[in-house]
């Protein structure tokens, strides 16, 4: 049967796109499986395939795998030719560091600045918690950057899990129209090109589904 990769509406599901995008980056071949979220048969539909009632989950042949981060470990622990995090041991510390922040952080900046791939929202969202979110996160970019990015566009250097986790808040800080440093707005410029990012933000363009509490600017 190969991978299955459970994901909700793209354009809203910003934990569905973290691991869809790894799958995607490593040239993983994988099936999709799409339930749109918060209707009537979303909890149903979900639970036949993730124990957590949520999205996204990896199904592999008997084993499924829930939450974001921990099917990014299992696919580079499955694919390990494919170096889904840095090969240096100190940068790969810190990369799986800078990846459970954003995993386990950030709350103001989910709640305020949800992602949303059709709309454009200068100006909306800026609270003084998203503004302190949005700084550490720019701190964080640089230094990764400066320390360990000599080797590429990427966090650090090449493309990694790391990123990932980030591409999420990249799309944001698009749609937001958030005013970044250069080293920043450089690397949203580098997640924004990847041909896998423009597909996802089309996909997520052309769907019709509208779910009213991830629009709260309408």
């Amino acid at each position: 049967m190969g991978l299955a990769l459970v994901i909700g509406n793209k354009n809203y599901s910003s934990w569905s796109l973290r691991p869809w995008l790894l799958l995607k980056q490593a040239g993983i071949p994988f099936r999709e499986i799409r339930i749109s979220l918060y209707t009537e048969e979303s909890p149903v539909q979900i639970r036949k395939y993730s124990p957590s009632g949520k999205v996204p989950a990896l199904l592999d042949d008997g084993v499924t795998v829930w939450e974001s981060l921990a099917i990014c470990e299992y696919l580079a622990d499955k694919f390990p030719e494919r170096q889904l995090w840095p090969a240096d041991r100190i940068a790969r510390a810190e990369a799986r560091s800078v990846a459970t922040e954003m995993h386990a952080g950030f709350g103001a900046l989910r709640q305020h600045m949800s992602m949303n791939c059709r709309r454009h929202l200068p100006g909306k969202g800026r609270t003084p918690e998203v503004l302190r979110d949005i700084a550490r996160i720019t701190v964080l970019w640089n230094d990764c950057r400066v320390r360990f990015g000599d080797n590429g566009q990427f966090l650090f250097g090449k493309f990694s899990i790391a990123d990932c986790m980030y591409a999420p808040v990249a799309l944001r800080f698009v749609t937001y129209d958030v005013e970044l440093d250069p080293v920043s707005a450089a690397y949203v410029k580098t997640i924004a090109a990847l041909p896998a990012i423009r597909q996802w933000v089309a996909d997520a363009r052309a769907e019709p589904e509208v779910i009213p509490q991830f629009e709260p600017y309408a």
